[in-house]
């Protein structure tokens, strides 16, 4: 009897590894187009205002990537607490709506408002893969108007386990269980190039450069496979907390989202470089 209980357990994790495993975190131009008139879907449209009213995907609601910034020009920290509870209560946003969210065609800044909504709690959030420019060119339903919304009562909460700052990120620096990698680019990572006063990395951090998770097809980017994703990071023990950083937590956004298809405990460093390579006090390595 204990011997069948232990089989059907390990059957069981089994079971459950692999469905996390092919859990992702996208969606297709061809799926979403299919749920359009759902209207539990809130479609959120991380592209300029300007952008945003030349045209976009019906139904869609505007919200630009900068309102995911505290002050873009100085470094990559997300909006306040207070303003962001303002931003997601008239899109009528809550902690359990279903969102898609997209951007032209990069999904660097879609993986960006992906990780800001979990950030402040959201936990069904999914990206358009290939992003607006392919949805155009696959003909699919666009629009000028703009969708009238009902405002939510959503109470701005932050969760810590998807936000990294300079502090953690030192803590992680000395933590054997935990893991820093740079997703800025070879160069930067070596310190040939930096978009701070000093030139290097954080100390212990791994280079993976965030373009290794791309690729283009026919001149549009998308995410590679899970199975592709999988072999990127498959030096990363996945009983170790993650820590992601570039210049400004923009692309290296498009790190955590692969990581959080692949099931990994993984957080965003905000300021990242900006604000670590800027600070004298701290060590960094070349």
């Amino acid at each position: 009897m204990k011997k069948i209980v232990t089989i059907t357990y390990f059957l069981i994790c089994s079971i459950l590894s692999q469905s996390s495993f092919s859990e992702t975190l996208r969606i297709s131009p061809e799926l979403l187009k299919q749920q359009l008139s759902d209207s539990k879907l809130i479609i959120l449209d991380a592209r300029s205002t300007e952008a945003y009213q030349a045209g976009h995907i019906e139904g869609a609601i505007s919200f630009p990537i900068t309102l995911t910034y505290k002050n873009q020009k100085v470094n990559g920290k997300i909006s306040l607490p207070a303003i962001t509870q303002k931003n997601f209560r008239i899109r009528n946003l809550s902690i359990n709506s279903q969102v898609v969210v997209y951007d032209n065609g990069n999904l660097v800044d879609a993986a960006r408002l992906f990780w800001f909504l979990e950030v402040y709690g959201l936990t069904h959030v999914k990206l358009l893969d290939h992003g607006y420019d392919h949805w155009i060119d696959k003909d699919f339903p666009v629009t000028i108007k703009e969708p009238e919304t009902k405002p939510s009562q959503y109470i701005a909460t932050i969760n810590h386990t998807r936000l990294a700052s300079k502090f953690t990120t030192q803590l992680a620096t000395r933590n054997d269980n935990q893991l820093v990698i740079d997703a800025r680019s070879s160069l930067e990572y070596i310190g040939k190039n930096s978009s701070a006063k000093r030139f290097g990395h954080i100390p212990s951090a791994i280079s993976i450069p965030s373009s290794h998770n791309f690729f283009v097809d026919n001149g549009f980017a998308s995410l590679k496979p899970l199975d592709k994703l999988n072999q990127i990071y498959s030096t990363i023990p996945k009983n170790r907390k993650v820590i992601i950083y570039c210049a400004v937590g923009r692309i290296s956004s498009a790190n955590y989202l692969a990581l959080r298809e692949l099931g990994y405990d993984v957080s965003n460093y905000d300021a990242s470089w900006n604000e670590w390579g800027n600070d004298f006090k701290l060590p960094i390595e070349k």
